[in-house]
């Protein structure tokens, strides 16, 4: 039995120890690039996303306070335009003058009656609805009737006024208000008229509408 010695291993070689760690070094620098690429990528599609998302939102915007302009504008040249009639009596009744603003005049007007007054329509003069044109024919309708002191009688009222230098047309319906008084000598002076308001009703209307708003208003005959 012979007594082998151990081998010895031989010496490693330096350089082969130096690539392999100049081969790690290069691999774990290359992942830290890969992972900043990676990163980068990352934070230039959400700046993008973030940028769109903010040009959108200032289009959007933008956008609706167009749209809130352009309706605000529509809306001031309506109410610029509009022309609400309105009158007021004279002193003694006898007539209602209509009123015009500062910035729409009267141009006409044409105040249409119920059919079964047989009045028809009359063209006001002076900017008046006068109480001749109905007078006899109202007293008339309510001398059957118990209470004969006041009501209102729709009448159709066509108007044209001035907007600057446009034309404009606006036409409704409205209910002149009205009282009734015996003379002082009834048999003799009969009775009075007296001419109070005028208010808007509906805003339109046809002969067919005025007259099925004065049957629904008109003073009711003794049973």
């Amino acid at each position: 039995m012979s007594d082998a010695m151990p081998e010895t291993p031989s010496p490693r070689d330096p350089a082969i120890d130096l690539a392999a760690t100049e081969a790690v070094a290069k691999a774990e620098a290359a992942a830290t690039r890969r992972r900043w690429i990676n990163l980068g990528e990352f934070i230039a599609v959400a700046g993008l996303l973030i940028a769109g998302g903010s040009l959108y939102l200032n289009w959007s915007d933008h956008r609706a306070d167009q749209a809130d302009k352009q309706a605000n504008a529509a809306k001031a040249e309506r109410d610029s335009a509009r022309f609400d009639v309105r009158a007021v009596p004279t002193a003694n009744g006898a007539a209602l003058l209509l009123q015009h603003d500062d910035r729409h005049a009267i141009r006409d007007a044409t105040v249409t009656f119920p059919s079964a007054l047989a009045v028809g329509s009359k063209d006001t003069v002076g900017d008046t609805i006068d109480r001749e044109w109905f007078k006899h024919a109202l007293l008339k309708s309510i001398e059957d009737s118990p209470d004969k002191k006041s009501g209102r009688l729709p009448v159709l009222i066509v108007l044209t006024y001035w907007d600057g230098d446009t034309p404009r047309t606006t036409r409704g319906i409205y209910d002149i208000g009205w009282k009734s008084e015996d003379g002082p000598i009834p048999v003799l002076s009969g009775r009075s008229l007296k001419l109070e308001s005028l208010h808007l009703h509906e805003l339109g209307g046809t002969q067919a509408r005025l007259d099925a708003v004065w049957n629904g208003v008109k003073p009711k005959a003794k049973a």
